[in-house]
């Protein structure tokens, strides 16, 4: 529970969050109070300063007198500050609505390019979780011959989403046999949601395909598992990697080699996955992440509806020192532009 700021404590604190969020400098007594929006003395400022920092708000650094957000600040700040300001919308949200109103994409295709255009916009790294795929529906099965012994298997779910591999055929092989099986197969599966494709395969090798068993270990059973293997893995688009290490709080080399290894390692997307408020925003500052190459870092993350009982999530990882004014509303904003692509 947050100690009650005063009126003027509450817009020095302000001052200082948005002064080192533009800068990455400790902020001083004397830039403040040249400020239009703090209408006080130095020394005022100073005693309130005092004030924030015995309160655990601010802290000092070690290399110069002003003062720094603490995370409690940053939280405050986030909660308490920004929280009762009205939302704008911001010329960057524009953007967006022109990529989804374009429509000259497929809709997986947007979907990455807009989560390449949030990572650009913001200078941050970008994370989509997109739609569990055992939801998905097999839209569409293909079988291509690219030559005398290769061909390439297609698998359109109705979410978008196409997995193909290329696979070299035995030499006794039938091609047309193999088409014929293709089609037998994209009849079975149309419909079906991928994480029942396996099983409705057991069964249809022992009744519907009895005829073409003897190419079930071949070749056809091993190449849909394959598939339904690839499909069932984690569903998300990362764009930016490298952008957080442009920060100034990451010119430590140590502290940035731990933090890209972790985005590296796909840790980022376990820690979305894990967050139990699934349903509404949520901002992890500093520690609240519980992940030690993340103690610098702000997680913003926000939900999109896909469907009636399943939910994606779009989220953005910075430094502690984030634009969270212009970013928390603009995530909200693009998490709405990806519901109404899956309407």
């Amino acid at each position: 529970m947050f100690t009650l700021l005063t009126e003027r404590q509450i817009l020095v604190l302000k001052a200082i969050v948005e002064e080192f969020i533009q800068t990455a400098q400790p902020v001083g007594s004397r830039v403040l109070s040249k400020k239009e929006d703090l209408n006080f003395s130095a020394a005022t400022i100073r005693n309130d300063m005092a004030d924030l920092e015995d309160l655990g708000f601010i802290e000092k650094t070690h290399t110069s007198s002003g003062r720094v957000p603490s995370q409690k600040g940053y939280r405050y700040y986030v909660d308490f500050i920004i929280n009762q300001e009205p939302i704008e919308t911001t010329p960057e949200v524009g953007i967006f609505k022109q990529l989804l109103e374009q429509k000259q994409f497929e809709r997986e295709t947007t979907i990455k390019e807009a989560v390449r255009l949030l990572s650009s916009l913001t200078n941050y790294t970008s994370i989509l979780l997109g739609p569990s795929r055992d939801y998905s529906r097999v839209k569409k099965i293909q079988f291509v011959p690219i030559s005398a012994r290769q061909a390439v298997f297609v698998l359109i779910t109705d979410q978008g989403h196409v997995e193909s591999r290329t696979v070299t055929l035995p030499e006794d092989m039938d091609i047309a046999r193999m088409e014929t099986i293709i089609k037998a197969l994209d009849e079975l599966l149309v419909g079906e949601y991928i994480g029942r494709v396996q099983e409705k395969l057991t069964e249809s090798f022992e009744n519907q395909l009895h005829d073409f068993i003897s190419y079930k270990e071949e070749i056809m059973y091993a190449m849909l598992q394959l598939l339904t293997q690839s499909l069932n893995q984690h569903n998300y688009i990362l764009s930016g990697k490298s952008n957080i290490l442009k920060q100034p709080e990451f010119n430590d080399l140590d502290k940035a080699y731990h933090l890209f290894n972790m985005i590296e390692a796909d840790e980022i997307v376990k820690v979305i996955e894990a967050d139990e408020d699934s349903h509404q925003l949520t901002v992890k500052i500093g520690q609240e992440n519980e992940i030690k190459a993340m103690e610098d870092c702000t997680l913003i993350t926000v939900p999109y509806q896909i469907n009636d009982y399943e939910f994606g999530k779009i989220a953005v990882l910075g430094p502690t020192r984030m634009e969270y004014r212009k970013i928390i509303p603009l995530l909200e904003q693009v998490a709405r532009i990806m519901s109404d692509l899956y309407k």
